[in-house]
């Protein structure tokens, strides 16, 4: 691999093809034997980025146009009304929610962002889009499977871990304070990126692998199969200093789109404690008969059912599935197969079952807080994921109540 940018004062670089035609600085290009690459380090949010496209679009007229998008996210760019094909009992039967909120909010944080500076999130994607359609060229989607990145995230996490990004994922709903163009701009410098990655490692190592580290690897292996003797990526600027490092590399996707089955602790916690707490009541009934065993089980039921039925309460859950949480959360405790917030949530879609109009207003309503508690679709994740929350707080209390006052 051989790079090929020279920058001129205006903070230009000629295109290698032409030697000539201005391209902006944000173009890396690299020669892949007789194939030119042009990779542009993009900001989602930045009016300059969308401009960077169109020109590096137009000074070199590619063959290949690679854009960071998986399927599902260039079907929400081509489709703007997807929202209304979304199945929310699809998706709370198959346990997706927390990984949907987890989406949502950083939707929200990103268009939040946007809205401030008025440009559309993944504007210049959109516009990478627009001018292939335009031209007829090829199109090639180069990013990971959102799910699939998400679930690698969530799989290699421990609890705590799991707990700490949660807590700071709902922090940023409340964060406030403008973000300037500026600001915006800077994020595309490589050292500004270089500091902000390197905080991501030391908070989250494993975070930063998956979205970062493995998505750098995908990326480049996507550009470097893609057709064409001259091609253009568009990319975040963040995935620009990985992808030069390995586009030269042979590697196997394969490996990077399976999940990670459950660890054996995650299995060996699931059914452990369920067994523990049904030991403790055995305990309790042969030490002290059946009153100790009925203390137990008011403890038990008490504690981890008015747990869950505050984590939905929190989330402005239906009174129906305040008390479905409270009844079930004792119950799914026990069971590895269930869990309260799987009822609470099917139960708040049951009497508050979302609209048309409710799905074509979330990409809106989860910019503000108020919105994601208003809008029926996020009020539903939110009682999925606080039930649950507030149930295992449940189990934890009741649990070590029981123990003491049984051994």
């Amino acid at each position: 691999m051989t790079t090929n940018e020279t920058t001129s004062p205006e903070g230009t670089s000629e295109s290698p093809a032409t030697g000539t035609a201005p391209l902006p600085k944000a173009v890396h290009t690299v020669t892949l034997g007789a194939r030119t690459v042009h990779l542009v380090g993009t900001a989602h949010v930045s009016a300059e980025s969308v401009e960077d496209v169109r020109q590096t679009l137009e000074a070199t007229l590619p063959d290949t146009v690679c854009v960071e998008l998986c399927e599902a996210r260039f079907a929400n760019i081509r489709d703007r009304d997807n929202w209304r094909k979304l199945d929310i009992f699809k998706i709370l039967k198959e346990g997706k929610a927390a990984l949907l909120l987890s989406s949502l909010v950083m939707t929200s944080f990103q268009k939040r962002i946007a809205d401030e500076l008025g440009v559309a999130p993944g504007a210049e994607m959109t516009e990478a889009i627009r001018i292939s359609d335009e031209r007829d060229l090829r199109l090639v989607l180069a990013d990971r499977d959102i799910q699939t990145t998400l679930r690698r995230t969530w799989a290699r996490l421990g609890f705590f871990a799991r707990l700490k990004m949660v807590g700071q994922l709902v922090a940023s709903l409340f964060a406030g304070g403008e973000i300037d163009k500026e600001s915006i701009e800077q994020l595309k410098e490589e050292d500004q990126l270089s500091d902000m990655l390197e905080g991501l490692a030391k908070a989250f190592p494993s975070v930063k692998s998956t979205l970062i580290d493995e998505r750098d690897t995908y990326l480049a292996q996507k550009v470097r199969d893609a057709g064409g003797e001259t091609i253009v990526a568009v990319v975040g600027a963040g995935h620009v200093p990985g992808i030069l490092a390995q586009i030269d590399e042979v590697q196997s996707l394969a490996p990077l789109d399976e999940v990670p089955p459950p660890s054996i602790w995650g299995k060996v916690i699931a059914w452990g404690i369920p067994a523990l707490i049904l030991g403790l009541f055995a305990y309790g009934f042969v030490r002290g008969g059946a009153e100790q065993s009925l203390a137990s089980l008011n403890i038990w039921f008490l504690v981890n059912g008015a747990f869950s039925a505050l984590g939905t309460a929190c989330a402005l859950g239906h009174p129906l599935a305040i008390v479905s949480a409270f009844v079930a959360a004792p119950l799914t405790s026990l069971n590895p197969f269930v869990a309260a917030g799987w009822v609470a949530g099917l139960v708040q879609a049951w009497v508050k079952r979302p609209k048309v109009a409710d799905l074509e207003a979330l990409p809106e309503d989860i910019t503000s807080v108020r919105g994601f508690f208003r809008n029926p679709v996020s009020r539903i994740l939110l009682v999925v994921v606080l039930a649950n929350l507030g149930s295992t707080l449940g189990t934890v209390v009741a649990g070590s109540w029981i123990a003491a006052s049984t051994l």
